[in-house]
């Protein structure tokens, strides 16, 4: 159990190591590494030779895929291939980026990550803008099940009383904590409340990497993922891995100090225009609906 579950949740006590953060940029580019490259050499990476259809045999120098492989398979020139993975490529198109997905067995969610990265350099941006009354006030009206409003970069735009006493108490917190990347990374209570850490460890961050490959110029997704890389050594990790995620719905375990174990099922509503900001709402699975019920009323 959280001891006084942090006096009510009065806002993340965020831990850092001292190092100095970052901002301006995007981590992976501090240094003119190309984001493009680097994902198709972590893609490639990460497949054998007998997944490809390529004999294995015992005299190959790595284990997995080379270079000349996946140009054949994609079906381009190993020297075109070669430039693409060192960034010496201007804008491949979009049949040479379908070959290569195909080639690395990119899913849907890959591939769209792996277009965004090829892109031009400038993108629209989702406006920055907070949530409209109208969703505040839908929110206010969902006394029955945890929700809430956040953008591109996992700020939290609106909740409504029941998300505050599931996550912590945003009203109290300062907006820049109003996070679920700083959260989840910077605060140890997080690794309590998640009974699943990992996983929403790795899920957060694959979906930071999309917000990051679909937003270049954002300045303020940069500070987030400068800040998280320098003080959290567990998002260091995952972030290199560069992995990507869009979870739109599924089911994530909580533990209460008042309502016990949760197991919600949670889904993302995209909201319709250009915000960028999307509705979750958290409803209970049958052997959790006790225990929501006995935090709604201990929120009331």
């Amino acid at each position: 159990m959280l001891v006084g579950y942090r006096a009510r949740f009065p806002g993340p006590a965020f831990a850092g190591t001292g190092r100095a953060t970052l901002s301006g940029r995007l981590p992976g580019r501090l240094e003119g590494v190309d984001e493009l490259g680097e994902f198709l050499r972590s893609r490639r990476a990460r497949l054998g030779p007998a997944q490809a259809g390529f004999p294995a045999g015992n005299r190959r120098r790595v284990s997995s895929l080379r270079r000349d492989e996946v140009a054949q398979l994609a079906g381009i020139s190993v020297e075109y291939y070669i430039r693409l993975e060192q960034g010496r490529v201007g804008q491949p198109s979009h049949q040479v980026l379908a070959a290569l997905a195909r080639a690395l067995g990119l899913d849907e969610v890959e591939e769209r990550h792996l277009r965004d990265l090829a892109g031009p350099p400038e993108k629209p941006r989702p406006r920055p803008s907070p949530a409209r009354k109208e969703l505040v006030d839908l929110l206010r009206r969902m006394t029955g099940i945890p929700a809430l409003v956040t953008n591109h970069r996992l700020d939290v735009l609106a909740w409504n009383r029941l998300a505050a006493h599931l996550f912590f108490d945003f009203e109290r917190a300062p907006a820049k904590r109003r996070n679920l990347g700083r959260f989840a990374f910077l605060d140890p209570a997080s690794r309590e409340i998640f009974a699943d850490w990992p996983e929403v460890a790795r899920a957060t961050v694959g979906q930071l990497r999309l917000a990051a490959g679909r937003n270049p110029g954002d300045q303020a997704l940069a500070t987030l993922l400068g800040e998280l890389t320098m003080n959290s050594p567990d998002f260091e990790d995952l972030w290199s891995r560069r992995d990507v995620r869009e979870r739109t719905h599924g089911r994530k375990r909580f533990r209460h100090p008042v309502a016990g174990e949760l197991t919600l099922r949670f889904e993302n509503f995209v909201l319709p225009d250009a915000s960028g900001q999307r509705l979750i709402t958290f409803t209970p699975e049958p052997e959790s609906e006790e225990a929501l019920a006995l935090l709604a009323m201990w929120a009331g």
